[in-house]
């Protein structure tokens, strides 16, 4: 996805913050519009839902589980999420993908779901519920670039709704991943963290290995919600008496991200330190305080 700066307008057609939402880059003519399962009705009767599109089914698996999404194309979007909506259950909402001015043909639409697929899966953010990969058409080499910049546009868009199908939590080619890599270590416990502060959290890293059973100062509420990170795989017990994370999970807390290592009440800020020995509290708190100060 390009980082270059861009301007995004979100267009409420009833005027309310939680109803239909339609998104787009006023320069590009790709639209995505996000349609609450239960206004629906109020999609259908949209001259958008009568077009060529692609479209995203989302909802959870579980509660607290990974969640859910199903790509789809088709020529008439309202006839299709029609019938989704009669025989798919799991969804909670659609994101629909179209072209402003209807310029989207089959063959860019097949062409796209099956990139978004491929994406989805390389992100490892969302579990689909597709079975097989769609198929890639037949797309000369202008075409193809053609739909892989409606993608980018897509992607911005459906991201910056809130919802980052084709991003992985962690970039592989950071460059400054190593220069801001963190450790949680506990000596004697088997506690050896590695992890990432990013902008939509913390994110403990593949192979981080925590402690197994939880200490008594944890809540039960704790205790469920991480029972839960191991029902869904994201740690695995590790054959020598503790657990390792299979995949990077983001967490919304430092705090939280040290409580899954630990197994006990942790405060992430102090837990959490560069390779100087430097606590996350003193990398990002207090340079922050400082500069405050200073002003």
């Amino acid at each position: 996805m390009s980082s270059t700066p861009k301007t995004i307008q979100i267009f409420l057609p009833s005027g309310e913050p939680h109803g239909i939402r339609i998104a787009e880059i006023t320069t590009r003519i790709v639209q995505v519009i996000e349609v609450p399962r239960s206004l629906l009705a109020d999609f259908l009767a949209m001259e958008q839902s009568r077009q060529v599109g692609v479209y995203f089914l989302l909802g959870e698996a579980t509660e607290g589980g990974d969640r859910l999404v199903y790509v789809g194309q088709t020529g008439d979007l309202g006839a299709r999420l029609s019938i989704h909506n009669q025989k798919k259950d799991f969804w909670d909402r659609a994101l629909v993908l179209i072209s402003r001015t209807n310029s989207l043909t089959q063959t860019h639409a097949l062409f796209l779901e099956w990139h978004a697929i491929k994406q989805i899966r390389d992100a490892e953010r969302f579990a689909d519920e597709n079975g097989n990969s769609g198929f890639k058409p037949h797309t000369p080499a202008p075409l193809e670039a053609e739909c892989l910049e409606i993608f980018e546009t897509g992607h911005t868009l459906i991201t910056s709704l809130g919802f980052p199908l084709f991003d992985r939590v962690v970039a592989a080619s950071s460059s400054s991943r190593e220069a801001d890599m963190l450790f949680c270590r506990s000596p004697g416990t088997g506690v050896e963290g590695r992890g990432l502060y990013t902008a939509e959290g913390f994110v403990v890293l593949e192979g981080s290995t925590a402690r197994e059973a939880m200490t008594p100062s944890t809540t039960p509420a704790q205790r469920q919600w991480r029972q839960r990170l191991i029902e869904r795989g994201v740690m695995q017990p590790n054959g020598n008496g503790g657990l390792v994370f299979t995949k990077d999970h983001l967490f919304q807390t430092p705090s939280g991200a040290a409580i899954a290592l630990m197994a006990r009440r942790a405060n992430g800020w102090i837990e959490w330190k560069n390779g100087e020995g430097l606590t996350l509290h003193q990398l990002q708190r207090e340079p922050q305080a400082a500069a405050v100060s200073l002003d």
